[in-house]
Order: structure tokens, then sequence, then C-alpha cells
């Protein structure tokens, strides 16, 4: 008696598929990685636009520029939990 074998794996289709599918998935996490990093840093360049601006405007009235922890105020601490990129 000639008996099928119980022992037949997906084969190299579902293993293809697999390949495709993990590059496919490693292509849209570096872009995503690249457009994560370029937000944080024009945020940061936003930022720095609008304390420039606002020294501009004291400077402007005649007023010194305050700082955290100039006039007795505690210094803020940086959120240790998620840091800028």
């Amino acid at each position: 008696m000639d008996t099928p074998s119980s022992s037949i794996g997906p084969g190299l289709g579902a293993f293809i598929a697999f390949f495709v599918l993990a590059v496919v998935l490693w292509l849209l996490m570096r872009n995503m990685n690249g457009r994560m990093r370029r937000m944080a840093y024009k945020e940061q360049q936003r930022v720095a636009d609008m304390e420039a601006e606002e020294a501009q405007r004291e400077a402007a009235k005649g007023e010194k520029p305050t700082r955290p922890g100039s006039e007795g105020e505690p210094p803020q601490e940086a959120d240790r939990a998620d840091p800028a990129p």
C-alpha cells in the first residue's frame, strides 16, 4: 500500500511570502523611524524659534528675559521618561 505522507510542510511559496512580508515590514519601520526623527527635529526648531521671538519681544520692551531658576524658582527638570531623539 502506498499511503500519502502526512508530513507536508508549507513549502517554498510560503517561505517567499513570509520573506517578502518581513522585508516590507523592515522598510515600513525604517520609513517611520525617519519620519519620527524629522518630526522631533522640526518640533525642537519650532520651540527654539518661539523662544527667540519671545526674547526679541522682551528685549524690545527693555526687560531682561526670565529663565527658570533665575528669580528663586527651582529649575525644571527635563522629562526623563520620554527624551527627544
